[in-house]
């Protein structure tokens, strides 16, 4: 048996979560919580960034979210979508620009608060996942008395009301960056405290 010295070895780079997420996770019209041509979808896009203001281009986005009435589904999402009904659920992996889009409908408002989609963040570097909420611009009144977006620091509000950008292929679009750090960093929420 040959001799083995320690220093015959080179350390590995060592690597937290990812850059896999966007390869077995997505699934087929995984972005699509209802279809393009439902009369009520609107588009919700946006751009995730590192600290920087560069895009990370291998993160992917759950969201979770109330049908227009405010009811939330009773089921965890479908992964086998009909091409009709609303599923409450989308998964998507973000392009090599960070851009990510979902088909969904606009969520009416739960238990009295803002009309709002939970959005979960996956990304390299992160060992845990991220939560935080797109809000929608047209609701301010509702801002007000929203218990969540209430305890966010009125300066840093902003960082969860998406921006209505238009229309894309005729639904409503709301744009909604999401920056891991920095300065403009998208306030994320703490389900355990």
């Amino acid at each position: 048996m040959p001799d083995f010295v320690p220093t015959d070895f080179v350390q590995t780079p060592s690597q937290t979560v990812g850059p896999f997420y966007g390869f077995a996770l997505p699934y087929e019209n995984g972005s699509q919580l209802v279809p393009g041509h439902h009369p009520h979808a609107i588009r919700l896009h946006g751009t995730v960034t590192d600290g920087a203001g560069v895009a990370i281009p291998d993160a992917l986005l759950e969201i979770w979210q109330a049908d227009e009435s405010g009811v939330l589904g009773h089921s965890r999402g479908s992964l086998d979508r009909d091409g009709f009904t609303f599923t409450g659920f989308g998964r998507t992996a973000v392009n090599l620009a960070g851009h990510y889009t979902f088909t969904t409908v606009k969520p009416g408002a739960v238990s009295g608060g803002a009309p709002y989609v939970l959005v979960t963040v996956f990304a390299r570097g992160l060992i845990h996942h991220l939560f935080t909420r797109a809000y929608f611009p047209e609701d301010v009144e509702a801002h007000q008395t929203d218990t969540v977006l209430s305890a966010v620091p009125r300066e840093r509000r902003a960082t969860l009301v998406s921006v209505a950008d238009g229309v894309a292929g005729g639904a409503a679009s709301y744009r909604f960056d999401i920056s891991l750090q920095g300065a403009a960093e998208t306030v994320f929420l703490n389900f355990d405290a």
